[in-house]
């Protein structure tokens, strides 16, 4: 059984998460691109589409508007197994809606540094 929440794996990963949602809310899709696995395995489930390989993830990203991106995190979950694997779970909410939004992430320890493998987003009615 791998160790479970290790400071130091925490630590990093908690600061790749950081880089992440700054890439995020400020669409700075080179970082956003550069924090996916670039791999045909990786998949993301966003709240109106399904995306297979980092080349759909990588084409959604740069054909989304840049408006509207702004959120606050209502709570975020990082848990860290071993050194090499870990998740992110957040509850967000837009700026100006009043869903609250889910979204999940499977992190993994590469040759590059850590890397998003799998993401779900999802709005609560």
């Amino acid at each position: 059984m791998p160790e479970i929440n290790l400071p130091d794996v925490v630590a990093e990963l908690t600061a790749q998460f950081a880089r992440y949602e700054k890439a995020l809310t400020g669409n700075d899709v080179q970082v956003l691109d550069e924090l996916f696995w670039n791999s045909p395995h990786t998949l993301r489930y966003g709240a109106t589409e399904n995306l297979y390989g980092a080349d759909a993830i990588q084409a959604f990203r740069a054909g989304r508007p840049a408006q509207g991106l702004d959120r606050v995190i209502l709570k975020t979950v990082i848990t860290t197994y071993g050194h090499d694997f870990a998740t992110a779970n957040v509850e967000f909410q837009r700026i100006g809606s009043a869903k609250t939004g889910r979204q999940s992430q499977s992190w993994l320890r590469t040759p590059e540094g850590w890397r998003v493998v799998a993401a779900h987003v999802s709005l609560l009615g």
